[in-house]
């Protein structure tokens, strides 16, 4: 997931460097989710793991 996360981040500064500030806002917006999405299963997989041992 952090990996689409780099994906998308690129996209946005590449069309941002070109211009398309439309679509440069989407793909930003994509990354962050994408980015607290995987911040949050990350947290949760350390938790579980903790509580397991």
């Amino acid at each position: 997931m952090l990996h689409y996360a780099l994906i998308f981040f690129v996209v946005a500064l590449v069309a941002a460097l070109f211009g398309f500030g439309g679509i440069a806002a989407s793909a930003t917006g994509i990354a962050q989710v994408l980015f607290f999405i995987f911040l949050v299963l990350t947290i949760a997989s350390f938790v579980i793991g903790l509580l397991r041992r």
